[in-house]
């Protein structure tokens, strides 16, 4: 039974506990010896890991995917935990509970299915229906498209994922068809799209263990995946109409929206554009969801900085929570003295500042009274951040630590 989870570690405490390693990587120091980086993941998130000493002792004796025991350090740098580990041994499946490792939709996976069932079932048109059915009636489809996650990483990355992001496109696609009723939104083949649009991912994507890539996903993708088996399926419907299937086949190809996020077409009438934003909606506010609650151990109101994003997010619970921020009265800058303003960048350095692997712990300025605010006039005395402390400092500070190694 497992007893200490990723969200559990706490900063400065010695544990010992059971992970999967999700990435592997052999690395060099400077001085030419190998250290180990790795992702250690359970069920309740991953953890940036690093094993510096006695590795050419134990790197051969496991592998990304496997189960380890480890004893090791949590520690906080740049305000983003990283585990040091200190001893480290392979662990056999029978010795672990697959269910502490691999995260999973919070629903049950049958419920689920039993509502998109039922919400296929409920299609007036009947070439539709019959598809989507033929779809959901084969045996291996059902079963992958029950515990596929929606992605490897960015959104609804978890067991049932895909099906649980269906659903509450599903779910939005109803308020908001009938919202625009008078644009002639047809609901039916707005479902098809939602049901469709990433079917393709049940092959593209592997999660008997970690979640990773197939072979078919690396070379096809999900929408040329999906596109294949809409042809496979629509064999034996003869008489299925062939403009209906072209905006089938559209949803799918423009579903991401623009050709450079990798959509072969744009969408170009009502359903494809809803099927696009809600989808996009969607995955944004799941990622929005992971973003907030990731790194519960960090300080400061602000997550770090998201890549998907493209922004840092507000844990907005612990900001109302807090005490009222300090407010520095007029007065303190003289009215006679040239008023200097604090670029946002030098106030909020923290938020845009990446994790090195020898990063000393950093100040929280996401703390500070000046944090998540507009640029305020400086004090007579200011002078600018150091270079270290800048965002662009940081980075060429962490690049030449990199290159001693």
């Amino acid at each position: 039974m497992k007893t200490v989870f990723v969200r559990e570690l706490k900063p400065e405490e010695i544990v010992t506990a059971v992970f999967l390693v999700s990435t592997r990587e052999v690395r060099q120091k400077r001085t030419g010896e190998p250290y180990l980086s790795l992702v250690l993941s359970d069920r309740t998130g991953e953890i940036d890991s690093k094993m510096w000493d006695n590795v050419a002792e134990i790197m051969e004796t496991f592998d990304r995917d496997d189960f380890v025991k480890v004893k090791g350090l949590m520690q906080l740098y740049n305000n983003r935990p990283q585990f040091t580990i200190h001893k480290l041994r392979r662990v056999e499946d029978n010795e672990i509970d697959p269910r502490d490792f691999f995260p999973a939709s919070q629903h049950d996976p049958e419920v689920m299915w039993a509502e998109l069932r039922g919400i296929v079932s409920g299609i007036g048109n009947g070439h539709i229906r019959s598809l989507l059915n033929a779809f959901l009636d084969d045996p291996d489809i059902a079963a992958r498209y029950r515990v596929a996650p929606a992605a490897k990483t960015i959104h609804h990355a978890f067991r049932s994922g895909l099906l649980e992001h269906v659903l509450s496109l599903l779910r939005l696609a109803k308020l908001v068809g009938g919202h625009y009723a008078a644009l002639g939104v047809d609901l039916d083949l707005l479902t098809a799209g939602i049901v469709l649009h990433d079917i393709g991912k049940i092959y593209e994507l592997s999660y008997d263990r970690g979640f990773g890539y197939s072979p078919e996903g690396q070379l096809l993708g999900h929408i040329a995946i999906a596109i294949r088996m809409i042809a496979d399926k629509l064999r034996a419907f003869p008489d299925f109409p062939v403009t209906l299937r072209n905006l089938l086949e559209h949803m799918v190809l423009s579903h991401h929206g623009q050709l450079e996020f990798g959509s072969p077409k744009i969408p170009i009438f009502p359903e494809a554009l809803l099927l696009h934003y809600l989808d996009d909606m969607d995955s944004k506010m799941e990622c929005m969801r992971v973003q907030i609650d990731r790194d519960p151990q960090a300080e400061g109101y602000f997550s770090a900085y998201s890549p998907t994003l493209g922004r840092v997010a507000l844990r907005k619970n612990r900001y109302l929570e807090s005490s009222p921020e300090v407010v520095v009265p007029e007065t303190a800058v003289p009215l006679h003295t040239e008023q200097k303003f604090i670029p946002a960048e030098i106030l909020n350095n923290d938020h845009s500042s990446h994790h090195s692997d020898f990063d000393s712990p950093a100040s929280n300025s996401s703390n500070s009274m000046y944090s998540g605010r507009s640029p305020v006039p400086a004090p007579p005395n200011y002078k600018p951040a150091s270079a270290a402390n800048s965002i662009f400092g940081a980075k060429l500070q962490q690049a030449l630590h990199d290159e001693r190694k």
